[in-house]
């Protein structure tokens, strides 16, 4: 709660004659789910249309947003059909994450990407779109001394084999068992800004995996939220 916005609180508190603070706190809470609104297009860029490949993906995508965005006001508030219990309002909360970033629990089940070596490295080169980048890992000492593992993304030419592609970013590598070494990189190449230097071994390449789709995730989501609303219309039957 900021200002301008935020001393409707304390207006409210006056003329409700309550503790302006906890009138201020409680304000805080109920405004939270406006306030992480942006980090759900952040950590959901398919509601920026990116990875949207169909009608049906954007009407799915579009319509877990709005209920996780329900259900974490429910969350928050304490309240969905009846008062919440504890175990209910950390359930909710667990059904609004799975909603905004499914793909967190899909990656621990199916990780988003492979590391491939030796023919596969190569085939994985020589298969890669015109014009595109793919990321390897390189290792290897330094001219300072100093070990160096890290993954670089570099860009590849027009289609050849593993020589050519690397060739256009700066390099000359020679294949060395399951790894390509190294053997000279260009001044003021593309190599060189990332940092590569003679003597480095490309140790694999990483690529996308083939995965099913994270979406997925929704099903045992939804059962849950199916479980707080029983457990709820249960208690408000009694009630009534």
């Amino acid at each position: 709660m900021t200002p301008p916005v935020g001393l409707a609180s304390f207006a409210a508190a006056a003329i409700a004659r309550t503790d302006p603070l906890k009138t201020g706190v409680t304000a805080f809470i109920y405004s939270m789910r406006t306030a992480i609104l942006p980090f759900l297009f952040i950590f959901n860029t398919q509601l920026l249309l990116m990875g949207i490949d169909s009608v049906w993906h954007l009407a799915l995508t579009v319509s877990s947003a709005v209920l996780a965005m329900l259900v974490f006001a429910a969350a928050t508030q304490g309240y969905f059909l009846v008062k919440s219990r504890l175990w209910e309002s950390a359930a909710l909360l667990l059904v609004t994450f799975s909603l905004f970033r499914p793909g967190f629990w899909w990656d621990m089940v199916y990780p988003p990407y492979e590391e491939l070596n030796g023919p596969a490295l190569a085939q994985a080169v020589k298969d890669a779109p015109a014009n595109t980048s793919l990321r390897f890992w390189v290792e290897g000492l330094s001219l300072d001394g100093n070990e160096v593992k890290k993954g670089v993304l570099v860009p590849l030419g027009e289609p050849g084999d593993v020589r050519t592609r690397l060739g256009h970013s700066g390099m000359t590598v020679m294949p060395q068992g399951q790894q390509w070494s190294v053997m000279q990189v260009k001044f003021g190449s593309t190599a060189e800004k990332l940092g590569l230097e003679q003597g480095f071994a490309i140790t694999a390449v990483e690529v996308e995996s083939h995965r099913p789709d994270k979406e997925w995730v929704f099903i045992p989501a939804l059962l849950l939220l199916a479980l707080v609303v029983i457990s709820q219309r249960r208690r408000s039957s009694h009630t009534k």
